[in-house]
């Protein structure tokens, strides 16, 4: 039984978008993004990488909490993932059994079952189970441009990536942009989700603002995302009863216990576990039981880099995921630390067939992407009033992510 002799935390920052997309302007003023990992490794040689979603927020967080928990799991055997995990549990619980704690657990858990694979040369979703279905369909996830070219843009590659349903950036003010992407995107026969992204704000929208802005876009929607503020969560169950529009969420809660009660209570038509965030591939799947429990869809979030995508798809596969998404920005760490680039036909992805997650960490890669002070993303901005759609022009240096090609996701 291999025993785990070495834990890393890792920070690397890297370009992301361009300065059409608003979540640059807002909140990535640089134009740079940190990615957190942690890289594990055995007494064999083998590697595992987890990604905590807490190091685009707080890097030096992320990075005392993995040297915390480190001396807890030197010298363990790795194949007790859920030992491990009980015990990164029990060592943060008092002070963070739900929060930022939570993303570096979800790391080390990831980093496990990807240093088992390779050690029994194995695909990661081999390990939990195998998969449910041999395929997930993607939906495009972007959507942030500041003006209608940008947008278009956007669309033109998801359309020609195969990509029926587009989820777009809208806050409760943005119905003007809501509208013409909607309108645009039918005719290429693309649907459209909206994100409102209030899971950034206190107290945020309420349900309410929610149903007043379906009201005024007054079109088909596939579904809206985190439409309350953090102090609205409670109306969660009114909203969706009121709502003909499937009402989704759950990527910012840190345990499954709090992500199955919600599940439970009526939270949501489509909840959205992420690996990097709940504490794991194993709170993803207990996510997914809640959802079937429940009679819902669970569609895991990946918002991260190359290993927070592949955790969250092998868990989706071992889950029996319908649909999954596909980030559609420009981030370098989301494709060069793959082995093998995600097979997708047609907007659907197939399952990964490398060991592991299907990821690795160069010293090329480190020296290409060091971690970047400036490179925090800032939760605290002033957002301003109304819709903040920008009359039709190209800025300089277009948002749109290039098609799949050499080198990045294969369409073939």
């Amino acid at each position: 039984m291999p025993a785990v002799t070495g834990v890393r935390p890792v920070l690397l920052s890297a370009p992301y978008a361009g300065p059409d997309n608003v979540e640059v302007q807002r909140h990535l003023p640089t134009g740079w993004r940190t990615t957190g990992l942690v890289e594990i490794t055995l007494e064999d040689g083998s590697v595992g990488l987890g990604e905590a979603y807490l190091a685009v927020f707080a890097p030096g967080v992320f990075v005392e909490t993995v040297k915390l928990l480190a001396p807890y799991l030197v010298g363990t055997e790795s194949l007790d993932v859920a030992a491990r995990y009980r015990d990164a549990c029990e060592a943060t619980g008092y002070w963070s059994l739900s929060g930022a704690a939570r993303h570096v657990v979800g790391a080390i858990e990831t980093a496990l079952w990807d240093a088992n694979g390779h050690h029994l040369g194995m695909p990661v979703h081999e390990l939990l189970g195998g998969c449910r279905v041999p395929s997930i369909p993607l939906y495009g996830s972007g959507g942030d441009s500041a003006t209608p070219d940008g947008m278009a843009d956007e669309l033109a590659t998801a359309a020609a990536a195969g990509l029926a349903t587009v989820k777009i950036r809208a806050r409760h003010g943005e119905v003007d942009k809501a509208v013409w992407t909607v309108d645009r995107a039918r005719e290429l026969g693309i649907a459209v989700a909206v994100d409102m992204c209030q899971n950034l704000t206190v107290p945020g929208g309420t349900a309410d603002d929610a149903l007043s802005f379906l009201s005024r876009l007054n079109r088909p929607l596939a579904f809206l995302e985190e439409p309350l503020g953090l102090g609205r969560t409670e109306e969660y169950p009114l909203l969706r009863a009121s709502s003909e529009v499937p009402i989704a969420g759950g990527e910012i809660v840190t345990t499954p216990e709090e992500l199955a009660g919600r599940v439970r209570d009526g939270y949501y038509d489509i909840v959205q576990p992420d690996a990097t965030v709940i504490g794991g591939l194993g709170p993803v799947l207990d996510v997914f039981r809640a959802g079937a429990g429940a009679g819902i869809r669970t569609v895991v979030h990946c918002w991260g880099s190359a290993v927070g995508m592949a955790a969250n798809y092998h868990a989706a596969f071992a889950g029996g995921g319908r649909l999954a998404e596909w980030p559609l920005p420009r981030y370098p760490l989301r494709t060069e630390p793959l082995v093998e680039p995600f097979r997708i036909t047609d907007g659907t992805l197939a399952a990964p067939t490398a060991p592991g997650l299907g990821v690795r960490l160069t010293p090329e890669i480190e020296q290409r992407y060091p971690f970047r002070p400036d490179a925090v993303y800032k939760c605290l901005v002033s957002t301003p009033k109304g819709d903040r759609w920008c009359p039709t022009q190209r800025p300089t240096g277009s948002t749109a992510p290039a098609p799949p090609s050499a080198g990045r996701p294969s369409t073939s």
